[in-house]
């Protein structure tokens, strides 16, 4: 038989393609297998880790990595222009003249500004309830709602001719702080809420931060509530009803939270002091917040006229008062510490008139101080000057009452560091510091851990017209108080 050379040589290349084919099909096929044997594995690997990431995040109660916590600072905008913006407007809701501002609880003005606070709420998509006293509290509702929430917030009402920032920052600062959030799309794990006190300042009824003493559970002022009188003798529960809380007539132990309420609070504030303004320190870190404590003092004597009564038979009663006075400033001086302070804010004479011997005069005086034995110590001498005072100008001492005796609050730890991480995130300068004024904070601290968030004002100056915060100060407050907000929620 004769085959054709060019026959075979075609059969040969066939046969061999077909035995190379049959041989990466069967390579194909066994990589193919150590694939899906290698991707099974990962993915039990996977899952076994998954499980046990799990398992340790619900032991300890904490994320072991945080995929929801903004991780692109270039994310969080502040919208500083509407955020300055709400500030002004807030600051047309005033009974004195612009540049200053005078807001008085219950008022006609107060009421206008508690309703464009719960407006700026219900925008930003938060859920609005108040309780008896007109504490407002606004939800973010978080992917576990049972968890106990996180708190920030502050106050907006103003003591008369103060300025537009006091208070105010920290709640419109903690509205636009979830704000930028929402925008930087993160979801939090515990809820988020932001609070609007009810009077932080002691105007109307002499009482300093009303509604966060309540809600620490302060029995001995829910009662003393039922039988104060403000200056025209309007009680505080006629004054509550005329502002729409007409529950205020009842047990104010409504208002009262349980210890443990919130799993953090954070109050971002003006300085109110010029240390970060000098310094050109963007933001402080705040440890601790003096204890205050108040003290009336009321010495009489006999009066008389001017110019009929010698100088050896007086008994006045204004010269014991400016004694005392002097002797406040004495034993601070004495106390070796620069953070204790005091002050004679208040100084009645009666009957006051220019050539009338005082036959009475009244003294109401601010004592502070982070060290609570030291503050005490401070009041004990004052008590003993008030009673040699009295014995030596021949005036009885009638009145020596200590109003209040708070005790300092310390932040907890765990506050400060997430604090400082967000400065150092932001690459904001920072410094620990103490609060020698006192916040809604310093109740706060009775029902949860606290800190709080300084930023400078111009030259310090508080409750006048002249209180200032730059746009960017107020814009990096924001931010701290965003990611220092995002952390605890995720905690």
């Amino acid at each position: 038989m004769i085959i054709d050379n060019c026959a075979v040589s075609t059969i040969t290349v066939s046969r061999t393609q077909k035995m190379m084919a049959l041989r990466f099909s069967i390579f194909i096929f066994i990589i193919s297998l150590c694939f899906i044997f290698d991707f099974q594995a990962i993915s039990a690997q996977r899952d076994e880790e998954d499980i046990t990431i799990k398992t340790m995040e619900d032991f300890s109660g904490y994320p072991i990595h945080e995929p929801n916590y903004p991780n692109s600072l270039s994310s969080l905008s502040v919208n500083s222009e509407s955020l300055q913006k709400q500030i002004d407007e807030l600051a047309t809701f005033s009974d004195s003249p612009a540049p200053s501002v005078t807001r008085i609880l219950y008022s006609e003005k107060d009421v206008l500004a508690r309703r464009y606070i719960k407006n700026l709420m219900e925008l930003s998509g938060l859920s609005v309830r108040e309780d008896a006293v007109g504490n407002i509290f606004g939800r973010w509702n978080g992917y576990e709602p049972e968890l106990t929430p996180v708190l920030t917030g502050s106050h907006v009402d103003a003591i008369p001719y103060s300025g537009k920032y006091d208070g105010v920052v920290g709640v419109l600062g903690a509205i636009e702080a979830i704000n930028v959030l929402k925008r930087s799309d993160f979801k939090p794990k515990r809820s988020l809420d932001v609070i609007m006190f009810t009077s932080e300042e002691p105007t109307r009824f002499g009482i300093s931060c009303l509604g966060s003493r309540l809600l620490a559970g302060s029995v001995q002022l829910a009662e003393l509530l039922k039988k104060t009188v403000d200056g025209q003798n309007i009680s505080f529960s006629d004054a509550a009803k005329s502002a729409g809380y007409e529950n205020a007539k009842g047990d104010l132990s409504e208002v009262f939270l349980k210890k443990g309420s919130y799993s953090a609070f954070v109050e971002l504030h003006i300085e109110q002091g010029p240390i970060l303004e000098k310094e050109g320190t963007s933001i402080g870190v705040v440890t601790a917040i003096a204890a205050p404590a108040s003290i009336k003092v009321t010495f009489e004597g006999k009066g008389g006229h001017a110019g009929a009564a010698l100088m050896p038979e007086r008994n006045d009663a204004g010269l014991a008062a400016a004694e005392l006075a002097l002797a406040v400033e004495k034993h601070v001086l004495e106390s070796g510490s620069i953070d204790t302070v005091g002050t004679v804010g208040i100084l009645k004479l009666h009957p006051g008139a220019i050539n009338s011997i005082p036959s009475m005069a009244h003294l109401e005086i601010d004592t502070r101080d982070i060290d609570e034995s030291r503050r005490n110590l401070v009041i004990e001498k004052i008590h003993q000057s008030a009673l040699a005072i009295a014995k030596k100008r021949k005036v009885i001492l009638s009145e020596f009452e200590i109003v209040n005796q708070d005790p300092p609050a310390l932040s907890d730890e765990s506050i400060t560091k997430a604090t400082e991480l967000a400065c150092q995130q932001l690459n904001l300068t920072h410094k620990r510091m103490i609060s020698r004024a006192y916040h809604d904070s310093l109740f706060m601290a009775r029902i949860s851990p606290m800190g709080m968030i300084f930023i400078p004002c111009y030259k310090g100056y508080s409750h006048k017209p002249e209180e200032f915060s730059s746009v960017d100060d107020i814009a990096n407050g924001v931010k701290v108080l965003a990611l220092t907000l995002a952390k605890l929620s995720l905690s």
